[in-house]
């Protein structure tokens, strides 16, 4: 899914693309895509490929397109102080992005399956962290990963602002999606083969829009223990 821009020479040069096409509409989201250089997340010998408008995988590693990414971030509408989740949080690129609109006061947390990407997004965050000029401008939501399946969320886990899946979501897992989402918050995922936006609006009242069509892997079932038990995931409390 993407190549709906066209290729830039670095990562400014993509943003002004983004923007151009409308992917990329409001100031904050330009300025969180700016501060960040997408090839950081790239294997060296596949960097040639970051500025261009596609999906890259490598091993369990995965990155989604940067028009993708774009409607994500707008979609969102994301604010300072905000708590948010990211299911299938892979690389760390969407969560630091996200980090730097949240600010000192807000929740960067992020579930991942593969315990080796994790290792891989917090070598990328140390990176970013030492090494970015953009660090220094911006007060830094860090985020922070576990591992595990974002199937198995524990019951008595917090409810959030703002989430993100970034694996197609089934039918059947999208109460369980929802439900973790405070009132007010924004739910955004791949649902049926559509990028869709959730606004839980009350208690038991939600407004759904469908954003754009997508091609994403499904979600990764449980898979239980010899005990028969799950794994349960725990995070930290949103306060």
């Amino acid at each position: 899914m993407g190549g709906a821009v066209s290729a830039g020479e670095d990562n400014d040069e993509l943003i002004d693309n983004l923007k151009e096409a409308q992917y990329i509409r409001t100031e904050l989201v330009e300025q969180a895509f700016r501060a960040i250089d997408r090839a950081d997340y790239y294997l060296e010998e596949f960097k040639e490929n970051a500025y261009k408008d596609l999906a890259w995988k490598h091993g369990n590693i995965h990155l989604s397109a940067p028009c993708i990414y774009s409607e994500v971030m707008e979609a969102l509408d994301l604010q300072p102080g905000l708590s948010f989740l990211n299911l299938g949080s892979g690389t760390g690129y969407l969560s630091s992005m996200v980090g730097l609109i949240l600010g000192p006061f807000g929740v960067n947390h992020g579930v991942e399956l593969h315990s080796d990407v994790i290792e891989y997004a917090k070598q990328k965050l140390d990176f970013f962290i030492r090494t970015s000029d953009s660090f220094d401008k911006f007060d830094f939501c860090e985020p922070s990963f576990v591992t595990g399946n974002c199937l198995e969320i524990s019951p008595d886990c917090s409810q959030y602002d703002r989430v993100y899946c970034g694996a197609g979501v089934q039918k059947e897992h999208e109460e369980y999606m929802k439900n973790l989402l405070k009132v007010g918050g924004i739910l955004v995922m791949p649902l049926e083969e559509k990028l869709t936006k959730i606004t839980r609006t009350g208690p038991s009242a939600w407004e759904t829009k469908k954003i754009l069509a997508v091609s994403f892997a499904p979600l990764i079932q449980p898979c239980h223990s010899e005990s028969g038990k799950s794994r349960l995931v725990q995070l930290r409390p949103v306060s």
